[in-house]
């Protein structure tokens, strides 16, 4: 089928085309992850690289580095820790706070990891022809909507239009 809706409706859609796009890459390195038989998600690459630079760190200083939602880091902590590759323990001088850092098991695998990512940045580098012009205008976009949410400008076009 040739028809793309979401292609045809162009930056109406950006957002859509934007999350299938990822969608798709998330699908195929789930689908790689398990055809070489390692057990992680898509998703803890950033952690692992994180917790790899930083070491022992809490889920804020995971969540705010990421630009990830606080109880979205604890779903990944949570998963990540139930498949061995993550160690918890509570902050010595603020017992309500947990330390997480990588587990023996994760250290381990990191050469087996940091090979696939690399291969990853290698495939992304080929797909995009070696252009890198899109993250600037990513970063523009992620800047713009630092300086206004994007709900305010949705809210305020809209009020415009009613009021019209």
């Amino acid at each position: 089928m040739d028809f793309d809706f979401i292609k045809e409706l162009g930056y109406k859609a950006l957002d859509s085309r934007l999350k299938r796009i990822s969608d798709r890459m998330s699908h195929d390195v789930r689908k790689f992850y398990k055809e070489f038989g390692i057990d992680v998600e898509p998703n803890w690459y950033l952690v692992f690289m994180l917790l790899q630079k930083r070491g022992e760190i809490s889920i804020t200083d995971i969540a705010e580095p990421l630009g990830y939602s606080h109880p979205s880091v604890v779903v990944i902590v949570k998963k990540m820790t139930e498949k061995g590759y993550l160690m918890i323990k509570k902050d010595h001088e603020d017992k309500r706070k947990q330390m997480i850092s990588l587990s023996p098991k994760a250290i381990e695998m990191l050469p087996q990891l940091e090979q696939v990512w690399d291969s990853c940045e290698k495939a992304i580098l080929k797909l995009l022809s070696e252009d890198l012009s899109i993250f600037s205008y990513l970063d523009a976009i992620d800047q713009e909507l630092k300086n206004e949410s994007f709900h305010l400008r949705f809210k305020k076009e809209y009020l415009k239009s009613i009021e019209s």
